[in-house]
């Protein structure tokens, strides 16, 4: 019979309903439970795409007698990582201070007022070398809990202070000044790995965060160091098996020092960093490997994680058919069942790495040994030809592929993870003069603005298809997901020169405001005054996986005041920044976003309007002339049409066609050049 996971949306959550585990969601319900059994409760922290989490669950949690034990001693409660980030984060961080480390599965022991007293991670069904078996932990808690509580309880209370430290904010009166930026160089450069771009060692984590902060540092300061250090690290990324040769997209990390093998789950939140990083990188250096990236990452998401609504799937597993990476990886003899054709056959292996000796197990992660540019010039054949042999075997490979057991879809929508792929699709969208994604962007917009709602407009974490098709939008809006979707909706706008989006964003940040922000810390904090009461109301200003929500709260409302000519957003986003100060001088590799607010703030921004008919196509020169630079701290706005008395935007009063024909304007350091009517000129202004 399934237990009370059944009710749930969450994959991750559903994959456990069938559990002989009596498996409560996260709640009053189960701590209510707790209280009135006095058992201490069991916390198991995971997500969807987690390999070691299902592990753990095929062998403890499908377990009969272990499920017996579990269910004897304790409340059991299951956690979707990514539904409940406050969770994660405070339990988490109490692994780490009792046990120096942490990662998922998350295994916790809580009493029944939610204090940690023991956790780890994984642990085995039964001892193995130096490991303790999971029924060996669960009796030695259990018997703990019953007759030694109280020095349980002495103990557990150490690790909530050391919790509660890490969530004060820290007063500073300094000044926020651009000497902060220059500070990261050696911090952030040190341990760059020169062979293989990243930092040295294994494994490898793509930092999609640190590289967009040392573009702006190269930008600023011209240093070709540093941008050789990003190009070296992109193209590594992009030529190795942590990018998918046939599909597109980035897997989580690779186990090696060279990109080869990944962990082969795939989500959402990196691919659309790292289409961003990679359009950015393209921007700066023109080079053809970062378009192709940014387009075919982008055709994967359109084309296997979009639910038909808009939305975006969250992950995919890295498990088929219970073997990890079994979709992904070739055999030669495969490779040669796929293309009869011995020429397409060798050309395939040659290309992509798949020889006899294999690199993952028995079978071949698919990357390029050397770059294609190198592989085309080295063929003698003519360029043309030869690349589209290339391209209609990827098709061929890919389309043989497609017939095998594929992995599962994380298919829930979350607004924070959603709202990094929508500025994904509307800035590339933009550069490239690409109407399709930007009408992706538009409808992914849509979905989150009217779905993701509550029936007082709060904003939810996350949405889930239903039979209905409103589908269900649950839990309430974390920090990550307002600012976020803020800073998602003004590129909307320089993407479209709809102000509606502005006007959505401006929405969206007075509740935020209202709801996140702490008048005597004058800080954000990750959770709302609404939301259930934890131990401590989390602020992680750190840097993880995806920025912090602070930061990006910084840097939209810092964006949110040019667009709307507001300074209350700019000040509040000062008065947030200035508490990261110290850190930000002693850590700076850990608040990278926070430091890219920082050059937005300190820089000498210019603002470009562009004025005229959509059609027109000096007005599509003259955009892609402008969004086609690695630009930053520049401002964009226009119109498609010239303003009238009525217009809201600030950027655009005063601004008026020139002699009826479609105009540009360029402003920097609040003085403003002669307005200009074709992309050439416009190109001088900005040169």
């Amino acid at each position: 019979m399934p237990n009370r996971l059944a009710t749930e949306t969450s994959p991750y959550l559903l994959q456990h309903k069938d559990n002989p585990v009596d498996w409560y969601p996260w709640g009053d319900e189960a701590l209510a439970a707790a209280r009135l059994l006095d058992r201490p409760i069991l916390l198991s922290i995971g997500y969807s795409a987690c390999h070691w989490c299902h592990v753990m669950a095929h062998e403890s949690f499908e377990n009969e007698s272990i499920a017996a034990t579990m269910n004897s001693n304790f409340v059991n409660i299951k956690v979707d990582r990514e539904e409940l980030p406050d969770v994660d984060s405070i339990y988490m961080t109490a692994v780490q201070a009792m046990t120096g480390s942490g990662g998922w599965p998350l295994t916790v022991f809580i009493t029944p007022d939610g204090q940690p007293f023991f956790g780890g991670t994984y642990f085995p069904p039964e001892d193995r070398q130096n490991m303790a078996g999971f029924p060996r932990i669960l009796g030695a808690v259990a018997d703990a809990y019953a007759t030694k509580r109280d020095e349980l309880l002495v103990n557990s209370q150490k690790v909530v202070e050391a919790i509660r430290a890490q969530s004060i904010p820290q007063k500073h009166d300094g000044e926020i000044t651009e000497s902060l930026i220059f500070g990261v160089f050696t911090h952030l450069v040190g341990n760059a790995d020169p062979e293989n771009g990243g930092t040295m060692g294994a494994p490898k984590f793509p930092q999609p965060m640190v590289y967009e902060l040392l573009l702006r540092y190269w930008k600023r300061t011209g240093s070709k160091q540093v941008l050789d250090i990003v190009t070296l690290t992109l193209e590594k990324m992009a030529r190795g098996g942590i990018y998918d040769q046939l599909g597109g997209g980035f897997a989580r990390y690779s186990v090696d020092d060279k990109w080869l093998v990944p962990h082969f789950e795939k989500m959402l939140y990196d691919n659309a960093q790292l289409v961003s990083l990679y359009l950015h990188a393209y921007q700066a250096t023109k080079k053809p490997l970062f378009r192709r990236i940014v387009e075919e990452t982008l055709d994967y998401v359109a084309r296997e994680m979009t639910h038909p609504a808009g939305g975006f799937y969250s992950a995919s597993d890295a498990d088929s058919e219970g073997v990890e990476g079994k979709f992904f990886v070739w055999t030669l003899g495969e490779i040669d069942a796929a293309l009869p054709n011995p020429e397409d056959a060798g050309l395939a292996k040659a290309l992509w790495g798949v020889t006899d000796e294999a690199n993952f197990e028995d079978s071949n992660v698919m990357n390029l040994p050397v770059s294609l540019e190198e592989f085309v010039a080295d063929s003698g054949r003519d360029s043309t030809e030869f690349l589209g042999d290339i391209s209609r075997i990827r098709q061929t490979l890919y389309e043989e592929r497609s017939k095998r057991v594929p992995p599962g879809i994380d298919d829930k929508v979350l607004t924070s993870w959603n709202a990094l792929m929508l500025k994904a699709f509307a800035e590339a969208g933009a550069a490239f003069q690409n109407e399709k994604w930007i009408s992706i962007a538009r409808k992914n917009a849509r979905l989150l603005l009217d779905k993701a709602r509550d029936s007082e407009g709060r904003l939810l974490h996350t949405w889930k298809a239903t039979s209905d098709s409103e589908g269900e939008a649950r839990i309430l809006g974390y920090l990550d997901d307002y600012s976020y979707l803020v800073d998602a909706l003004l590129t909307l706008y320089q993407a479209t020169f709809d102000y509606s989006y502005v006007d959505a964003a401006r929405a969206l940040a007075d509740r935020m405001i209202d709801r996140f922000w702490d008048p005597d810390w004058q800080v954000f904090f990750d959770t709302s005054h609404e939301h259930s009461k934890l131990l401590v109301r989390p602020r992680d200003v750190l840097d993880n996986a995806i920025p912090s929500g602070g930061a990006i709260a910084a840097m939209g409302l810092l964006r949110l005041s040019v667009f709307s000519g507001e300074p209350d957003y700019a000040a509040k986003a000062e008065a947030s920044m200035k508490s990261l100060v110290p850190q930000m001088e002693q850590s700076p590799a850990a608040v990278t976003t926070w430091l890219s607010a920082v050059d937005f703030l300190t820089a000498n921004r210019q603002e470009v309007i562009v004025i005229g008919e959509r059609e027109d196509l000096v007005v599509t020169d003259m955009l892609r002339e402008a969004l086609g630079r690695y630009s930053p701290n520049t401002v964009f706005g226009g119109a498609h049409k010239e303003p009238g008395e009525d217009e809201k935007s600030p950027l655009l009063m005063d601004r008026f066609l020139v002699n009826g024909k479609a105009t540009a304007y360029v402003c920097e350091n609040y003085a403003c050049k002669l307005p200009v009517t074709s992309s050439a000129e416009l190109a001088e202004l900005l040169d």
